[in-house]
């Protein structure tokens, strides 16, 4: 490919972003020239730029930074429209790709497999990416979160295959349609439909429409694998162009805290809960595209421990366990908490979750919560009033957000009262084993909760 004929002048415009410095380190590392511009720059991209030496020497814009000598720009999604750099690009007819136009080049002679879907997408794109080193196979990919294992979260070279996490945000400031719309897949999962960003996608309907669109795009020898339990979804997949399979829940067993998949025999998993199996499954059809066999796929899974912030094991004695997950939207919020209960049948399970994202501080939003929170004993909503001034949002009152997730529930908005009923809690008197499960896309304030 061209990439690697010969060293390019690259420059990436808001170079900042966990994608996009990322991106940065994979093709300095390739041999090119890279410059890149942001506003500001937070870690840890602060200190990986630095070390590969590519941190830009000031923040801002530097438009005197865009000459004839680059051979592109790639645009990361937290410039806006009116980027000084980019007029000036525009003016001397430079290419500006977006990101996710930029994976589509490098990634154009190569077989692309992509998931996508409205949660478990970084999960079951661990598990495939996990799969594939096990067995040393050699891959590209480009993934949402830092992953255990894998040094960045972008790996460009010269592999025959591309993994690819399909993100429906959309591209950029120029080009407002969803990233995995560029992809142009020839193998592709999706994992489920929820309407979770509100402030993106003005309704359902229209959301789902992004995921019609995708469909479209796969390749016509590709093929579609999807979760057959979602309405929404599997409509969309048996009016599709291409081949597509369904997958459900495989056969499992929990014993002693331990799941088995059960298929031609008994593999043994070091995760629990049905979304991650079901998400497994419909991994291990995609995979028998790039000649994996079932038999491979679920022996390799052995050894995958989870996404990092998925259901993390946070402390364990005898009697008292904590996870901490990265949930957020209501859909994932219902599923780890089912999963624990699921995990758990017999302990006492005390749930807490922290509204933190645009969408989940809105009051409009708020009902999409309903009943999210029901299998816990004890279920706890706790938000920072603070966190509503800094999104210039009216705040919410604690009955508002009771009304919203179900009377059963306790809203809290002071930190200490919060951090007085967990201790209240992990001090168990009772005898009976605890489960006390911290969810978040925030951090519960840096409060330090186990």
């Amino acid at each position: 490919m061209h990439h690697n004929s010969y060293a390019m002048k690259i420059h990436i415009l808001a170079c900042g972003g966990a994608v996009m410095h990322n991106m940065a380190i994979a093709l300095h590392q390739l041999g090119h020239t890279i410059s890149g511009s942001d506003d500001e720059i937070f870690e840890p991209a602060l200190s990986r730029l630095k070390s590969h030496g590519i941190l830009p020497e000031s923040f801002g814009w530097h438009p005197e930074k865009i000459t004839k000598a680059l051979d592109f720009i790639i645009l990361g999604m937290h410039a806006k429209a009116d980027n000084p750099e980019l007029e000036k690009a525009k003016s001397l007819g430079i290419k500006v790709y977006s990101f996710p136009e930029y994976v589509y080049e490098h990634a154009k002679n190569k077989i692309r497999v992509v998931i996508a879907g409205s949660h478990g997408k970084t999960s079951t794109t661990a598990m495939i990416m996990h799969v594939l080193k096990t067995l040393h196979k050699d891959f590209d990919y480009l993934v949402g979160s830092q992953l255990e294992g894998f040094d960045t979260m972008v790996k460009f070279s010269d592999a025959p295959i591309m993994v690819i996490e399909g993100d429906e945000y959309l591209t950029s400031a120029l080009d407002r349609v969803p990233k995995f719309i560029k992809y142009k897949p020839h193998y592709t999962q999706i994992t489920g439909i929820a309407w979770d960003h509100i402030n993106v996608f003005p309704t359902f309907e229209n959301y789902v429409d992004q995921f019609a669109q995708y469909i479209d795009t796969i390749e016509k020898d590709g093929e579609l694998v999807y979760f057959n339990d979602d309405k929404v979804l599997k409509a969309l997949c048996e009016k599709a162009q291409v081949k597509a399979r369904a997958y459900d829940t495989p056969k499992y067993e929990n014993n002693n805290g331990v799941v088995t998949v059960l298929k031609d025999r008994a593999y043994p998993l070091a995760v629990f809960g049905e979304h991650n199996l079901q998400n497994m499954e419909g991994a291990s059809l995609l995979c028998e595209n790039i000649n994996i066999t079932q038999t491979e796929f679920y022996q390799a899974m052995a050894s995958f421990t989870g996404s990092a912030r998925r259901l993390e094991k946070v402390f364990e004695n005898d009697h008292l366990l904590i996870f901490r997950d990265f949930a957020h939207s209501p859909s994932k919020l219902k599923a780890t908490v089912e999963a624990v209960r699921q995990q758990y049948p017999d302990s006492e399970l005390m749930a807490v979750f922290e509204l933190h994202t645009f969408s989940s501080l809105s009051q409009d939003f708020l009902p999409h919560y309903q009943d999210t929170m029901e299998l816990a004993d004890k279920a706890i909503v706790y938000f920072n009033p603070l966190v509503f001034e800094h999104k210039k949002m009216p705040i919410l009152t604690l009955d508002q957000v009771t009304k919203g997730f179900h009377s059963d529930i306790e809203a809290i908005n002071n930190t200490s009262e919060l951090i007085a009923k967990i201790n209240n809690f992990k001090g168990n008197v009772s005898g009976q084993h605890r489960v006390l499960l911290l969810m978040s896309s925030g951090n519960f304030d840096n409060t330090q909760l186990w």
